[in-house]
């Protein structure tokens, strides 16, 4: 590949520089002296013109399949690890995985008959690029995000009284704290009778797909386009991002292929700057779409998903989990998760981004498990040294029944807890991440028989509860 170069020119009273710096982040300076001049400043200009060019990230060409390789041998993968991640992600029906470093593909693997060109929808991880594309509405002045949903949806578009459904604002849209019932029987509904109060807007937060799903009408409200074109418009001819919302009963869903949302991923990394072009220029609003934008879930910002805080909740339940939403990721992974597994995964510290795209065999609206399991396996993926192996431990669960609560140890992380009744209904499921857990009194009842207990080893433990 031939490299751009870019020459820097200018001068002080001292000194006349020149600077040519390439795009493989290579540089030379040329300084000429127009009065004495100490080496050690030459030494001290190099080293901060260095640190520039090694940090340039690669974008690829707005058209075409061309994108920049970098060796997995360059990052000290081992390719038998490798492999071991494609067979997890053969074996939990994956159709695409794509892993980027600094913009440039290090992993491209795809299942079946699927293949680069095929379109896959994001599910709920298309979320994450609503909050996006409202932020960009939002710096062209379209809208804000103190306006009232009311003032691009219509009076009377909830069941709520005037008073409650004017407390609702596109702010509580993008954070999930509409105070709307997600306990509804359909909570994908978008018609009024099934957006019920349940709480004051902002006080509670429900991962609820009805509230959010009405964001695409807010957009195109706002804008006089259909979400369609203004997406297109926004971010097409910019980056390269290609796909549409597809109507799926009440959802509207986005379709692309994993390259695009690759694209998507390398666009969030780079904070919303695409190879010198601006797309979203209000550093404010991004920020708080990827940072915490309430204090009752803090792994929630703006539709996307926040890994490293001390607790988080999970859709539909109101119950907070101690620990990282993903405690194998690094802290500042912000991530946006869609059904049956459609990831997005960005982290800053390391200049990385993946996406997965396929099937799942949980099928839940949120795969958080999943998510982690395969951080577990990039984990990994470095050549180093084994460690000399140590004698087993014995794995050990203790389930105690105290203060009518019921609180269980183990001496290893606790991957699962599922709680069956009598007739092996699943009444309620958990994924603490840690060793010790307490199932809350409030959850208690005669209905309650069974439990499995599946530790991150593998370990199964099944144990009966006699009241």
């Amino acid at each position: 590949m031939a490299y751009q170069h870019k020459k820097f020119t200018f001068a002080t009273d001292l000194y006349n520089f020149e600077i040519l710096i390439s795009g493989n982040t290579q540089f030379i300076c040329h300084i000429k002296k127009t009065n004495n001049m100490k080496k050690y400043l030459l030494c001290v200009f190099t080293f901060l013109f260095s640190g520039l060019a090694f940090g340039q990230t690669y974008f690829p060409p707005i058209q075409g399949t061309n994108w920049d390789k970098l060796s997995p041998d360059s990052l000290h993968w081992c390719q038998n690890k490798i492999d071991s991640l494609y067979n997890y992600l053969d074996n939990k029906n994956t159709k695409a995985f794509l892993l980027l470093k600094n913009g440039k593909i290090v992993l491209e693997k795809y299942f079946g008959t699927h293949t680069e060109t095929s379109s896959w929808y994001w599910a709920s991880a298309g979320k994450s690029l609503t909050a996006f594309i409202t932020g960009i509405a939002l710096q062209e002045g379209k809208l804000s995000l103190s306006d009232v949903s009311s003032k691009y949806l219509g009076q009377g578009w909830t069941s709520c009284s005037p008073e409650k459904e004017n407390l609702i604002t596109i702010k509580h849209h993008l954070s999930m704290t509409t105070g709307l019932n997600d306990g509804v029987e359909d909570h994908f509904c978008t018609l009024k009778e099934c957006l019920v109060y349940k709480s004051d807007a902002g006080t509670c937060w429900a991962y609820h797909n009805g509230p959010y799903t009405l964001l695409d009408k807010v957009i195109e409200s706002a804008t006089g386009m259909t979400i369609n074109s203004y997406s297109t418009l926004k971010l097409k001819n910019t980056t390269g991002i290609t796909g549409l919302f597809i109507p799926s009963g009440y959802n509207n869903v986005f379709y692309s292929t994993a390259r695009s949302m690759a694209r998507f991923g390398l666009l969030m990394l780079n904070k919303g700057i695409w190879n010198g072009s601006v797309i979203v220029s209000d550093t404010a609003y991004f920020n708080q779409m990827t940072h915490r934008s309430q204090e009752i879930n803090k792994a929630y910002g703006y539709l996307w998903w926040l890994n490293g805080s001390s607790d988080y909740m999970v859709p539909q339940s109101q119950f907070k989990f101690n620990g990282p939403l993903n405690p194998d990721a690094p802290a500042d992974m912000i991530c946006a998760l869609g059904k049956n597994g459609q990831f997005v995964n960005v982290i800053p510290s390391e200049k990385l981004v993946w996406v997965r795209m396929g099937e799942a065999p949980d099928g839940g609206d949120v795969p958080f498990l999943m998510n982690n399991e395969i951080w577990q396996y990039l984990n990994k993926l470095s050549c180093v040294p084994q460690a000399v192996s140590q004698p087993a431990i014995k794995k050990t669960v203790v389930i105690e029944k105290r203060n009518d609560q019921i609180h269980i140890r183990t001496n290893e992380n606790i991957r699962q807890i599922q709680v069956y009744n009598s007739i092996g209904s699943i009444l309620y499921q958990f994924e603490p991440y840690s060793e010790q857990f307490t199932i809350p009194n409030k959850l208690l009842n005669k209905q309650f028989m069974l439990l499995k207990i599946e530790t991150v080893l593998g370990v199964t433990h099944i144990r009966k509860i006699v009241y």
